[in-house]
């Protein structure tokens, strides 16, 4: 006959005591509190090394945009020249282009039988003043088949001609790279209009 008799101390079957399930959900959820920062870190520090580390600047205009020039008369110079110059000039200046690359000419102050300015600041072109002295040594440059001298100013690049019978003086502004580059049309006009002298410097005579 089977036994029949309670065992009171056996633990019945059925889901866990409150107290685990508690202690489980605790657990839970100290771990997602712990996760979620540790992810927010993570996507913060994934951002950081995307983003630039300096915020990135508005493009400067080209230094070849349109901008407003002046148009108002360029101061400049007109010492007295004597006849034979003073017609070589004229010349000279009324074939100057109306123009140098994006420089449109504006109007000078004194002598614009002789003088020329283009562009904002202004680029000059003086006809009729002096020849440089030039030792053996110094440099000179053949631009367009004209001889070049050219001395450094605090705001500007001085180049003057010296294989011509009457010299021509450019001034071009610190601002414009590569100043014999700025001669090269100006040259074209000289070789048209204004004779060459026999005292061509070694520097600048075809080897």
């Amino acid at each position: 006959m089977a036994d029949a008799t309670r065992d009171d101390t056996a633990a019945p079957a059925g889901p866990e005591l409150p107290g685990r399930d508690r202690s489980t959900r605790n657990a839970a959820l100290i771990a997602t509190a712990v996760a979620l920062p540790v992810t927010v870190l993570v996507g913060a520090l994934a951002f950081a090394r995307l983003a630039p580390e300096q915020p990135v600047a508005e493009p400067s205009p080209s230094a070849a945009a349109p901008r407003t020039q002046s148009t108002t008369p360029v101061e400049m110079a007109a010492p007295a020249l004597a006849e034979r110059p003073a017609t070589v000039c004229r010349a000279l200046l009324s074939q100057l282009p109306p123009a140098l690359r994006n420089l449109p000419q504006r109007p000078v102050t004194k002598g614009a039988e002789q003088n020329a300015a283009y562009g904002d600041p202004a680029l000059t072109v003086a006809c009729g003043g002096a020849e440089p002295t030039v030792a053996d040594t110094d440099d000179v440059w053949l631009v367009n088949k004209v001889c070049w001298y050219g001395r450094e100013e605090s705001d500007a690049t001085v180049l003057t001609t010296l294989d011509r019978e009457t010299a021509i003086t450019v001034r071009v502004p610190r601002g414009y790279e590569q100043p014999l580059q700025w001669v090269s049309p100006i040259s074209d006009t000289i070789v048209a209009s204004v004779p060459s002298n026999d005292d061509t410097p070694t520097g600048c005579r075809p080897a």
